[in-house]
C-alpha cells in the first residue's frame, strides 16, 4: 500500500476555502484588501491598518491607492476623541461606554493609541488586555497603535484608519489618545467631538491641565461620580463650570456642558452618548458639522504634504551624507545648531 494512504481513522486537514486562502496570502492586491474590508472582514481590515501604518514606500503607494477606493464609503460614523488625565480611567470607561453602544446596535471601532518608547521605539499595545470584555464584542473592533514621535501622541496613520473603518461598516469611532499634554490637541483635527475626562479631588484640579484643551473640548466629564467620590465630584463640578464660562464661545454654537459619570451607573454612561448625539444635532443644523470635516480634509492635505517632503529631504543620498558630516562639527562645538540647518535646508 502506497505511504501516502489515508489511514483510517485519522482525521485529515480540511481544505481552505478560496476566501480563506486569501486572508491567509502575505500580499494581498489593492483590490482584494477593498473586497474585503467592504465585506466587513476584520483579518483583511487588520492587514489593511497594517499597511497604511507602513513607512515602505511601496506599501505608501498601494495604501494610498487603497484610501482612494474606501473614501467614497467614509464619512457615515460619528468620530469620538477621548483624552484625560493620567488615571483618569480612559480604557474602563470606553470598554463600559462602548458595551453600551454595542448594545444599542451601534457597530463600534475603537483607535487606541498606546504611547512608544523614545529609546526603544517600542509600545505595548495592550489595550486588548486592558478592555477584554469589549474586545471580544462581535459588534466592536480594537485597533491598538503605536504613537511613534507623531506630534499628539495620535497613531501617524490614525486619520486613513478611520476611512478604513468606515468603509468596513463600522459607524461609530472612538480614538483613546495617550493622555493629556499641550500637543494632544492634534486629536481634535480628526474627530467630530472632543470628550475630555478629568478626576476630582486632586486639590488644584484646573493646574493639572492645559487651558488650550479645555477650550477644545465639547464636554468634559468627571469620571468615578459614585460612592464616597460624589461629594469632592460635586465640588470639582462647580469649579469647571465656573472656569468654562471665562472662555469665549464656541463657533460651533455649542457650549460645552460639565458632566459626572460612574462605570458602575449605566444611566450615567447612557447620559454621556446622549449628549453626543444632542451635539451632533446642532452642529448638523447649523452647518458646523459638515464644514468641521471639510476643514479637516485640508488640514489632512497639508500635514500628509508636510510628511513627505520631511521624507523625501531626509532619504536624499546628498542630506544625509550632509548630516553625517555636520553632526561631529556640532557635537564638538565647531558650529552652532542653527548655522548647520541654515547651511543644511540652502544646500
Amino acid at each position: 500500500m502506497s505511504a501516502l494512504h489515508v489511514q483510517e481513522g485519522i482525521q485529515q486537514p480540511k481544505q481552505l476555502s478560496p476566501y480563506l486562502k486569501l486572508k491567509r496570502k502575505k500580499n494581498l492586491s489593492v483590490d482584494e484588501f477593498f473586497s474585503g474590508i467592504l465585506s466587513g472582514d476584520r483579518v483583511i481590515l487588520s492587514q489593511a491598518i497594517t499597511l497604511v501604518e507602513s513607512a515602505a514606500s511601496k506599501d505608501i503607494e498601494n495604501s494610498n491607492l487603497l484610501i482612494n477606493k474606501c473614501l467614497p464609503y467614509s464619512g457615515n460614523s460619528i468620530r469620538i476623541g477621548i483624552t484625560g488625565v493620567p488615571g483618569v480611567g480612559k480604557s474602563t470607561f470606553i470598554e463600559t461606554f462602548g458595551k453600551y453602544l454595542t448594545s444599542i446596535g451601534k457597530k463600534l471601532c475603537v483607535l487606541a493609541v498606546d504611547p512608544s518608547s523614545e529609546r526603544s521605539k517600542g509600545s505595548i499595545l495592550g489595550d486588548k488586555t486592558r478592555m477584554e470584555e469589549l474586545s471580544v464584542d462581535p459588534n466592536a473592533f480594537i485597533r491598538p497603535s503605536p504613537s511613534g514621535l507623531t506630534l499628539g501622541g495620535v497613531a501617524r496613520k490614525t486619520r486613513e484608519t478611520i476611512v478604513l473603518c468606515e468603509a468596513a461598516g463600522f459607524d461609530t469611532i472612538i480614538i483613546e489618545t495617550v493622555g493629556v499634554g499641550q500637543s494632544e490637541t492634534v486629536v481634535k483635527s480628526m474627530v467630530d467631538f472632543f470628550l475630555l475626562l478629568m478626576l476630582a479631588g486632586a486639590g488644584d484640579e484646573l493646574q493639572g491641565i492645559k487651558r488650550g484643551i479645555m477650550e477644545m473640548a465639547d464636554a468634559l466629564f468627571i469620571t468615578k461620580a459614585d460612592g464616597d467620590n460624589i461629594a469632592k465630584v460635586a465640588t470639582a463640578k462647580a469649579l469647571y463650570q465656573s472656569a468654562l464660562q471665562l472662555f469665549p464661545k464656541n463657533e460651533n454654537g455649542w457650549v460645552p456642558p460639565v458632566g459626572t459619570c460612574s462605570v458602575f451607573l449605566n444611566d450615567t454612561i447612557a447620559n454621556v452618548w446622549s449628549l453626543i448625539i444632542d451635539y451632533v444635532k446642532v452642529t448638523q443644523e447649523n452647518g458646523f458639522f459638515e464644514k468641521q470635516r471639510a476643514e479637516q480634509s485640508v488640514k489632512t492635505f497639508f500635514d500628509w504634504v508636510n510628511e513627505q517632503l520631511k521624507t523625501s529631504f531626509y532619504s536624499n543620498p546628498k542630506i544625509e551624507n550632509k548630516i553625517s558630516n555636520l553632526i561631529p562639527e556640532i557635537r564638538n562645538g565647531k558650529i552652532s545648531p542653527y548655522q548647520a540647518g541654515t547651511e543644511l535646508v540652502k544646500g
